[in-house]
This record gives C-alpha cells, sequence and structure tokens, in this order.
C-alpha cells in the first residue's frame, strides 16, 4: 500500500505539521501566485483552476493553505460546518495531505474530517492508496460537471446542433451588421455592472426553484446569486486580473447584452466558464455567447468544463441540450466512527 506517507514521520511529528497549518482567506494576489498549484495533478473540475473558488468565496468563505509543496482549501457552510477540500499537488503527496488535513480537523479543529466537491481523478488517487478506509464515499449527483468536446462548442457542426445553428441564424437575420463580439477590458466594468445587476433584478423578479449545493443540501439562489454579483464584482473591478482570466461580452447597437468569464487549466487544455449572463429576452443571444466566448477565447482548448447544473431542471436541460462528451464526477467524504478529543 502506498499512502504517500513517509514511515520516518511519527504522529507526534504530524501532529506538529497539522497544527502549525495556517489557513487565510483567499485574495486576488492569492489566485494569481497560486494558479501553478492547480494543474500539477490530473483533475478537470471545475476547481482546476482558481477563477471559480475565487469568485465564490463569499458564498464558501473559502481559506486556504500553502504548505510546502502543495495548496490545501477550506470551506465553511451556512450552518456552520467545515469542509476540507482534495489537496493541490503531486499525484503521489495526494493521501499524505489527505492525511494531514484529517489530522487538523481530528485534533486541531477537534471535529469529524469531511471533504466536500472531491474531484472523481482525487477520488481515484485515494482509493488506490488506500486512504478511504474509514470513510463514507458519497456522489453528489446534483454536483457533477458537465464537459464538453471544445471543437464541438465552437462549430456546433451536425445533426444534433441543428437547433442551436437555428438559433443563431435567426438572431443572425434580426441584429444583422448591429451585433459583435468583443473582449472585454477594465475600462468595460461600469457597463458589465450595471448588466449583471439588471439580470440579477430580473432573475429576483422571476423567482428561481430551489437548488442543490455540494453537500446535497437545498439552498436559495438567490443568497448564491448575491456572492457571486460581489465576486464578479472584485473582479472586474481589479485590472490586475485581466492578464489572469478570459472574458468577453455581445454588443447589440453598443450595449452589451451577454457577457461571459472563463479560466482555463493548460494541462488538462481544459476551458472552464465560471460566468455566462445573457438578456433572456433576446432569442438566440445565449447560444451566440457560448459559441463565440469558445471560438474567441479559447481556441487552443480540447475540453470545456460548463460547471455543474446545482440541481435546477432548466439549467440541466440548458446543459444536456449541448450533448455534453461526459462529467467530472464530485463526490462527499466522510469520516466514520470520529470521537471528538
Amino acid at each position: 500500500m502506498n499512502t504517500g506517507i513517509n514511515e520516518d514521520i511519527s504522529e507526534d511529528m504530524l501532529l506538529k505539521m497539522a497544527a502549525g497549518m495556517e489557513y487565510r482567506p483567499l485574495t486576488a494576489e492569492d489566485a494569481m501566485r497560486l494558479k501553478p498549484f492547480y494543474s500539477i495533478r490530473p483533475n478537470k473540475s471545475c476547481d482546476a483552476a482558481p477563477l471559480c473558488q475565487y469568485i465564490y468565496r463569499y458564498f464558501y468563505r473559502v481559506k486556504f493553505c500553502e504548505f510546502e509543496d502543495a495548496l490545501i482549501l477550506m470551506f465553511c457552510s451556512d450552518d456552520g460546518e467545515i469542509y476540507g477540500f482534495l489537496p493541490y499537488c503531486r499525484p503521489e503527496k495526494v493521501a499524505f495531505y489527505f492525511k494531514l488535513q484529517e489530522i487538523y480537523f481530528n485534533k486541531v479543529l477537534k471535529m469529524p474530517f469531511a471533504i466536500t466537491s472531491a474531484d472523481e481523478e482525487g477520488v481515484e488517487l485515494l482509493k488506490e492508496a488506500g486512504a478511504l478506509d474509514g470513510y463514507d464515499i458519497e456522489e453528489i449527483e446534483d454536483a457533477k460537471d458537465y464537459l464538453y468536446y471544445a471543437e464541438s462548442l465552437r462549430t456546433l457542426a451536425g445533426r444534433k446542433y441543428s437547433k442551436k445553428r437555428n438559433h443563431i441564424n435567426k438572431f443572425n437575420q434580426i441584429y444583422d451588421g448591429r451585433w459583435e463580439y468583443r473582449k472585454l477590458t477594465y475600462e468595460d466594468r461600469c457597463e458589465v455592472l450595471a448588466f449583471l445587476r439588471l439580470w440579477m433584478d430580473k432573475k429576483v423578479s422571476m423567482g428561481e426553484s430551489e437548488g442543490v449545493n455540494e453537500s446535497g443540501d437545498e439552498f436559495d439562489p438567490m443568497v448564491e446569486l448575491e456572492a457571486e454579483f460581489k465576486g464578479i464584482q472584485d473582479v472586474v473591478n481589479d485590472k490586475r486580473l485581466y492578464d489572469h482570466i478570459r472574458i468577453g461580452g455581445i454588443f447589440i447597437d453598443g450595449r452589451l447584452e451577454a457577457f461571459s468569464m472563463g479560466d482555463y487549466n493548460e494541462a488538462e487544455k481544459l476551458a472552464i466558464i465560471d460566468v455566462e449572463k445573457a438578456n433572456e429576452e433576446i432569442p438566440g443571444l445565449y447560444q451566440v455567447i457560448n459559441q463565440q466566448f469558445a471560438l474567441n477565447e479559447y481556441p487552443e482548448a480540447e475540453l470545456i468544463n460548463r460547471e455543474d447544473d446545482v440541481g435546477i431542471e432548466g439549467l440541466r436541460k440548458s446543459k444536456m441540450s449541448y450533448y455534453p462528451s461526459g462529467f467530472e464526477r464530485k463526490y462527499l467524504i466522510r469520516q466514520k466512527d470520529h470521537r471528538p478529543c
């Protein structure tokens, strides 16, 4: 059994190392500086690049610990429950840092160890190392990410995408010569936030069905949307981040009517679409921003991750209509039979 733990390291030494772990809130500087960690091991989840965690850090209360050659994250739920996260480190060290987190939770926080949104590649590494004895593993069905062949979304070729092409053709017939795709810059930030606030106000007036979070619990999507707004606001108001993210929009008659924002994992050739918003009163606009963003911002990508559907039926239908090539499944890992110290 290869647990990745040096046999010369005693329990006392592991406890000392765990006690020295320091978790801090994630800042923009951290997100930029820590990005190389995300591609150290195989991982095709939406968390395989830092933008997603930075945007949603208000909702998930994201904190991080940079420990020697690993990046370790922590999330907190509304009810105060704390979750670890599978470490970003070399594959052979995943079990070691999993064990270190276990000790931190058990001995320092004095609580059972639980990990949320564990990506399937990381879970497989832990299984191979025999590190999951004493743990329950449950797939979070509504948290799986949708994966697509990038070329399919760029071209929409083939019979199965005929409806998507029809939507785009109708849009072009109406707005021919009146629309353009444009890479967004720091100078566009006020227009982006004004559009986003209008988009959210419409969502509030329409109401939303409940979703399911990474722990399988129901939640009010509007709470997450408000937290998302704050995260996006921080991104677009930080000039430095435009060199690290990809962001573009559709303008009609000179007015921003849709935009999308994403990140990229070079090792996986994986584009990650973290944000996609469009004026729903304009038919075909979502199809247009979807294709144009992939065409203009990710010409080199082989796969595109469009995140999960959070258990919302409308989102599920929309994501399935683009015929995913597969899914990146997520798991909840909980320690069994732990007795608090």
